[in-house]
């Protein structure tokens, strides 16, 4: 009980300086039956073994009784209140399953740098706030919990993580000295492993304005840790032309409202009021924003981003997204002095996909698909041709050495609609020569005659 009242008076300060909090999701915990090979905790009987080249910490609530259980080389068992094992014969015919042993899961599977094992305010998604990927893991001025009623083991690296605080153990660690402390001692190293660092930076952010995650460094980890799943490449966006905000792993549909601001922009305060005027409006509910401070780039001076992320199935309707975009434009463009905004831009998606048709393609997709589909068609147009020439009764092959009968020495071009002689020009008159040249060749196209006279 002590250590849930030490979350609450956490996430308590954390609400009262507006600073973010992310919540560890997995654990390693006895009872849970993720952990296990068989996606289920041992059953009464069982044979349990656990990694024995792994360093753990396993928490167990329950009694359970085995057979045989094989240890780590390095690890503990934390017994709950009421938790309990017990040996029994295996000949006892218990209602265990015969087959391989329980196999607890590599506990190093888990990496810092993976955010979907990061959880952030329930308060914030139910208001309409998504946070993008580098971002759902913990930024520099965040507040990370791990639960305390469960056991952990998470991975750092590569590179170094930087956080306010860390509540682990039923403990908060505020300092960087017992931070250091911690991960030295051989519970730290239980529960921390990896060849990154993690290290606090107490002090808030103290920029009206906002402050940046500082995840910018590491996003190319981050994005290979959250598309590990998918062999490495993102899922086809539902959209044309998905836009790829910063921080952002896969392109998403929807629109980017880029704000460059002044000195008297606040961050919050602009995010208090998209919420309240904007989102609360019947049109734009179920939309989702994520609002941000943004490294600036050679290429824009804007500051702040505002990603408006369009709803999948049962969400708002296509399209949605742009409008509460350019309704924010409109707001800079009456508001902005007020709020501290110099200027704004809007960047959107594309249509939406329908379907496996050629209007879910790119423009470089559709070019490339007309492009098929006309030479499919001119081909079949030849083969055609090439048939009708061999079964018309009035038409045949000629070998190129057959007699051909009499023609007219002219013929009718289509261009001209005049008629050309078919036998060679008459040469041309003569034109003056050059002193400067010895020799001279020319050649008169009887298409572009009439052009060069009138030039």
């Amino acid at each position: 009980m002590d250590a849930f009242c030490r979350v609450l008076l956490v996430l308590h300060l954390c609400a009262l300086t507006r600073a973010a909090y992310k919540f560890w999701v997995p654990n390693t915990n006895f009872d849970d039956a993720n952990n296990w090979s068989q996606n289920r905790t041992p059953c009464a009987g069982a044979a349990v073994e656990f990694p024995a080249d792994k360093m753990v910490s396993v928490l167990v609530h329950g009694s359970h009784s085995l057979v045989d259980m094989l240890l780590p080389l390095d690890g503990e068992l934390v017994l709950a209140s009421g938790a309990a094992f017990s040996a029994v014969d295996s000949a006892a015919g218990l209602d265990c399953e015969a087959g391989a042993p329980a196999r607890f899961r590599d506990p190093d599977r888990f990496s810092w740098l993976d955010p979907r094992l990061w959880r952030p305010a329930d308060a914030d998604a139910a208001r309409g706030l998504f946070l993008v990927d580098a971002e759902r893991v913990p930024c520099r001025h965040d507040d990370v919990v791990f639960p305390p009623d469960a056991s952990f083991r998470v991975g750092l690296g590569p590179g170094g993580a930087r956080v306010r605080s860390v509540s682990a153990g039923g403990q908060t660690l505020a300092r960087p000295e017992d931070l250091a402390a911690l991960l030295a001692s051989r519970a730290g190293r239980l529960r921390f492993h990896g060849p990154g660092t993690l290290s606090l930076s107490p002090e808030p952010c103290g920029d009206p304005s906002g402050c940046e995650c500082g995840n910018a460094a590491a996003q190319p980890h981050i994005c290979r840790a959250l598309l590990g799943p998918l062999g490495g490449s993102c899922a086809p966006a539902a959209c044309l032309d998905a836009l790829l905000p910063a921080g952002q792993c896969c392109g998403l549909c929807g629109a980017v409202v880029s704000l460059a601001h002044g000195p008297t922009f606040e961050l919050e305060r602009y995010r208090e009021r998209l919420l309240r005027d904007f989102l609360a409006q019947p049109q734009y509910r179920g939309l989702q924003v994520a609002v941000s401070k943004v490294p600036r780039t050679r290429e824009a001076d804007a500051h702040v981003q505002v990603v408006v992320r369009d709803g999948g199935d049962g969400g708002p309707a296509p399209g949605t997204a742009g409008r509460l975009a350019r309704a924010l434009l409109a707001d800079v463009a009456e508001q902005g002095p007020a709020l501290g905004v110099l200027s704004a831009s809007v960047r959107e998606s594309g249509a939406p996909l329908r379907g496996g048709s050629a209007a879910g393609l790119s423009g470089r997709g559709r070019a490339a698909a007309l492009g098929v589909g006309l030479g499919a068609a001119l081909l079949l147009a030849l083969l055609a041709g090439a048939l009708l020439m061999r079964r018309a009764p009035g038409l045949r092959w000629r070998r190129r050495d057959e007699a051909a009968p009499a023609a007219p020495l002219g013929f009718e071009n289509p261009v001209f609609h005049v008629a050309v002689p078919a036998s060679r020009p008459p040469d041309p008159p003569a034109l003056p020569s050059d002193p400067r040249s010895t020799s001279h060749n020319y050649f008169i196209n009887p298409l572009f005659a009439e052009a060069e006279a009138e030039a």
